[in-house]
């Protein structure tokens, strides 16, 4: 701790204090802090610690200052960037004997209720200079390490937004810096100060102080909230929502709950059913959400939080359009409308009900320990256009106790049928509903579309190998690299790159390779390797399963899964290829190899056989699609693949 200053300034003797009411309720306590990574506007992106507060308190009546403190604090990870540390001056074996977080925090409620007490002010409020401090770093780093934060870190000013409105004439408010600020009142600083954060502080007193002196009813009277809990609620058709207040997150681990959302971004007002969780072709979770903020300001914060981790896994954050979160979390169901208009409810979703199952099977099935709220009428079944029972329903709870009691249900068994328990959302009841009143999962097509320009070779045995968890960035040159040696076992054309309806990468891949020892050996060589920070798990798997699969089945720890549809159904009609025709091969991609290079010719088939279509991109189809990648390299080198087709596809 610093010594204490000079005494503070009294109040203006020459001042009526009855005519110049401050209309701050209590007491200012003015804190900076630092982290060891980036500093400035670009606080907290980097997700690491905080290294650093300094505070003191002020007293908007009397105008005086309380003690200026300055504490560090212990950070897990001690490295310091060469910005933190050409500022701070400090060093890793300084703050290695720090305090950690949570009892810095708790000196810091000591000393600023004994610094209150001792200036006469009542309840304070905390002002910082800007949103970053506490949304971005300290709430993210409380959440991370389960630390419960105090009530008054959920409330503050932000001087800039003070400032701005005193003076609007100047730049905008989040341009704005502290020595900015202290120039535009022409307030004298100390040039001579060099501790850091010391002579921020000091300066941000100041500046208050020079504020308080035009005595505005507008001044300090709106603090800044950070919501304590995300709110679920329902969303409309008809909603109009702001496209910059929307974001995407990708990579998010398939059981994340929209409360794990809310909590990734932590110290963020996500508004009232905000979160909307992604589903695939199947109704299960693709690993993607929509993220609905309050306003703008604080969806670009929610930006910066791009490639910061939940657990293990880190999370991409990308803009994304107010129709786009319409589109997944918008209803039309007066049913659903009404099923949903409970507020704070927990909703699980039950999966597996037999057919026959009615509301009081599943009342049963739960049990008296864990009662849906309403009953029956907290039960909502899915069901397709028809009226017959898809087997999904959800259910309504009054509390998280409830909940977590229905969860532990998870495959337990009503009849014959083991039903498996999920938490759900406001987002996901509307899609599967949406999804099943939607008509047919597959419209009537009446024409040709593109075919799969290389047919998957017959194997025998488990001869594939499934890459799962791949980064979204992954390209094909990323896989040989990662698959090492065993790359040179690869098939021609056997490379899969599956992708999800919005032709963007769904984190699987297949490989053919060119036996099933080869494949058996690759997979227990490559498992849960490291491709870009991901580990990756690698398993062999059959051509049928890989086949499914690409149909849009699953293919799961527990087996393989049917496409969601009977099969011909689900199936494109098929179409006879083409007239055979000489090899396609375009004039410059020709003029690269000499024609014994190539292929054999032997490998275009002699007469037409069926093919099956897969849907273009502006075709809403529920399957897999995926990206193929010819080879032409020639024969006996190891089997090499383009990144990109060329516009015209090669038969070999």
């Amino acid at each position: 701790m610093t010594p204490p200053p000079p005494p503070p300034p009294g109040p203006d003797p020459g001042a009526d204090p009855a005519a110049d009411p401050c209309p701050c309720p209590g007491s200012l306590v003015v804190l900076f802090g630092a982290t060891a990574g980036a500093l400035g506007r670009d606080l907290g992106s980097d997700e690491t610690d905080l290294i650093l507060l300094v505070w003191q308190v002020v007293e908007p009546r009397s105008r005086q200052v309380g003690t200026l403190h300055k504490s560090l604090v212990r950070a897990e990870a001690a490295a310091l960037s060469t910005q933190c540390r050409e500022a701070s001056g400090l060093s890793a074996d300084s703050l290695a004997r720090a305090e950690p977080l949570d009892k810095v925090l708790q000196q810091f409620s000591q000393l600023v209720n004994g610094d209150v007490a001792l200036l006469g002010g009542g309840p304070y409020m905390l002002c910082t200079d800007g949103q970053q401090l506490l949304r971005q770093v300290l709430h993210p780093e409380a959440s991370r390490k389960n630390l419960v934060l105090p009530d008054t870190f959920f409330s503050f000013y932000d001087l800039r937004r003070e400032f701005h409105m005193q003076h609007p004439s100047t730049c905008p408010a989040r341009d704005l810096t502290v020595a900015t600020m202290a120039q535009d009142l022409g307030l004298e600083t100390d040039a001579t100060e060099d501790d850091f954060g010391v002579w921020e502080v000091k300066t941000m007193v100041a500046v208050i102080l020079d504020l308080l002196k035009e005595s505005s009813s507008q001044l300090f009277s709106k603090p800044e909230v950070i919501k304590q809990k995300y709110e679920t609620g329902p969303c409309s058709k008809a909603d109009v929502v702001d496209s910059e207040t929307v974001v995407r997150a990708r990579g998010l681990p398939w059981q994340s709950s929209d409360q794990d959302v809310a909590r990734f971004f932590k110290g963020l007002n996500v508004a009232r059913g905000g979160v909307a969780l992604c589903l695939n072709a199947q109704g299960r979770r693709n690993g993607e959400a929509l993220i609905r903020f309050v306003d703008s300001e604080q969806r670009d914060l929610a930006l910066q939080r791009h490639k910061h981790h939940m657990g293990v896994r880190y999370i991409e954050v990308y803009k994304a359009t107010g129709e786009e979160f319409v589109k997944i979390a918008g209803g039309t169901s007066l049913e659903v409308a009404r099923f949903l208009s409970r507020e704070d409810q927990v909703i699980l979703r039950l999966r597996g009900l037999p057919f026959s199952a009615g509301p009081m099977d599943v009342l049963g099935f739960l049990g008296p320990e864990c009662p849906v709220t309403g009953g029956a009428e907290g039960l909502l079944f899915v069901r397709h256009p028809d009226g017959r029972p898809t087997g999904d329903a959800f259910a309504l709870f009054a509390c998280e106790e409830l909940a977590q009691a229905a969860l532990r249900r998870h495959k337990g068994m009503l009849g014959k049928r083991y039903i498996e328990l999920f938490r759900s959302t406001a987002a996901e009841v509307q899609q599967v509903l949406n999804r099943y009143a939607s008509g047919p999962l597959l419209p009537t097509l009446t024409a040709p579309l593109l075919p799969i320009p290389f047919p998957l070779a017959p194997g025998t045995g488990r001869d594939c190998v499934r890459l799962r968890g791949l980064p979204y960035t992954a390209t094909i040159e990323d896989i040989l690299s990662f698959l090492g040696e065993a790359a040179a076992d690869i098939r021609p054309h056997g490379v899969h790159m599956v992708l999800n309806q919005q032709g963007r990468p769904s984190g699987d891949a297949f490989i053919q390779m060119t036996s099933a020892e080869r494949a058996l050996a690759t997979a227990q060589r490559c498992h849960k390797k490291v491709m870009k920070e991901r580990y990756v798990e690698v398993v062999p798997c059959s051509t049928e399963e890989m086949s499914r699969v690409l149909m849009g089945g699953t293919l799961g720890r527990s087996g393989m899964s049917p496409p969601p549809c009977k099969l011909p159904c689900l199936s494109p009609p098929t179409y006879a290829t083409f007239q055979a025709t000489p090899t396609l091969i375009p004039t410059e991609t020709a003029a690269l190899y000499p024609s014994s290079a190539l292929l054999p010719a032997a490998r275009v088939p002699a007469a037409p056989t069926p093919v099956a279509y897969y849907p273009g991109p502006a075709t809403q189809l529920y399957l897999n699609y995926t990206a193929y990648y010819p080879s032409l390299m020639p024969v006996g080198d190891p089997p090499r693949t383009v990144l990109q087709a060329p516009k015209e596809w090669v038969c070999l």
